[in-house]
């Protein structure tokens, strides 16, 4: 009896490794692909402008990718559970002027307290937009749009007018930003450690596979004990907490911080993880990817700022690069989808 009932749900079950395969395959192909657009775009920036492989323009590419980086770590986390998270920009804006205001007012404040108020305060920031998506069943898109500009509206009533300069930071708060360690700059080594941490996660932790489960198929995940609410509230918390700690490195990079600070992110971190392989309608994608694709949009832009090009050509070269990763996504699952009903119909016949 119980051989016969388990002999129906084996193709289902092989069915369902075959897609997972081919997915991954798909995807790693992808992020090749990724890695190799970067090759090409340095190497012929490089032949029309050879300063572009310097030392020092090589070392910028790293520095601006670093943040983006890490929010499009955080924001994978979101994306796979089939929602998003457009606040981390504002998010960002209150972490990094609380981080320069308590430096300013405290110079003597252990640096580590302050990566963690920082991370405490997005975490906190991203604690309210996972409770309305999970207890309040508001939509992702609609909660965040509300909270981008509520949470930029409290980094312009606190910051009334004034910002943080330079000069009133510690020295070794800003060597973070600036600084490099045997050759590479710091800020690069915390952002490859975060993705690092994210995608070890994702890949080896059972809270970290039920992301993908949740974003594949929300009420399938349900029905097999998975406590999506939670899951998705801690990706949010986690979400928040990173724009929090990409707020604090803001701040050391950057120096001058006022209520505008990283105003326009959330479409650049979005389009990062997107361009990277991480699916819009979530359920699969990698941080390795979102990263790798943080550089990419990063390089585009310096690139074609090296070469003159006129801003809206770089705006519209990072459009055409995110409407082409949403329709090589669609591609996939239709291909997938075919695939996997040619193979079932042939077992049946």
């Amino acid at each position: 009896m119980s051989a016969q009932t388990a002999a129906p749900d084996a193709p289902v079950v092989e069915a369902g490794a075959e897609a997972r395969r081919r997915t991954d395959v798909i995807f790693r192909v992808r992020e090749l692909g990724i890695v190799g657009a970067l090759g090409l775009l340095i190497l012929v920036t490089a032949l029309i402008e050879p300063r572009f492989v310097e030392a020092d323009s090589l070392r910028n590419l790293a520095l601006n990718a670093s943040i983006f980086a890490i929010l499009a770590a955080g924001q994978t986390l979101v994306l796979i559970t089939r929602n998003v998270d457009l606040s981390v920009s504002s998010v960002l804006a209150l972490s990094a002027f609380m981080a320069g205001t308590l430096l300013s007012d405290h110079p003597s404040l252990p640096i580590p307290i302050v990566f963690l108020l920082g991370m405490g305060l997005g975490a906190a920031a991203g604690a309210l937009n996972g409770f309305l998506v999970t207890f309040g069943r508001v939509p992702a898109l609609v909660v965040t749009l509300g909270t981008l500009y509520a949470f930029r509206g409290l980094a312009f009533l606190w910051t009334d007018g004034r910002q943080v300069n330079a000069e009133t930071l510690p020295d070794s708060f800003l060597n973070i930003g600036t600084g490099t360690i045997l050759g590479i700059p710091t800020l690069a080594l915390i952002a490859l450690v975060v993705v690092l941490i994210v995608g070890q996660y994702l890949r080896d932790f059972r809270s970290g596979r039920e992301l993908y489960a949740i974003g594949s198929s929300p009420e399938a995940a349900r029905l097999a004990g998975v406590r999506t609410d939670r899951r998705v509230l801690s990706a949010f918390v986690i979400a928040g907490a990173l724009a929090g700690l990409g707020g604090v490195l803001f701040t050391a990079r950057f120096g001058t911080v006022d209520a505008t600070a990283g105003n326009g992110y959330e479409f650049t971190v979005i389009a990062a993880a997107v361009v990277g392989g991480v699916t819009i309608n979530g359920g699969s994608g990698s941080v390795y990817g979102a990263a790798i694709g943080a550089v990419l949009l990063g390089t585009i832009t310096s690139s074609l700022i090296v070469l003159k090009v006129d801003s809206f050509w770089q705006q519209a070269a990072v459009g055409a690069l995110l409407i082409t990763a949403i329709a090589f996504d669609r591609w996939i699952g239709l291909r997938l989808d075919a695939a996997l009903r040619q193979r079932s119909a042939r077992r049946a016949g």
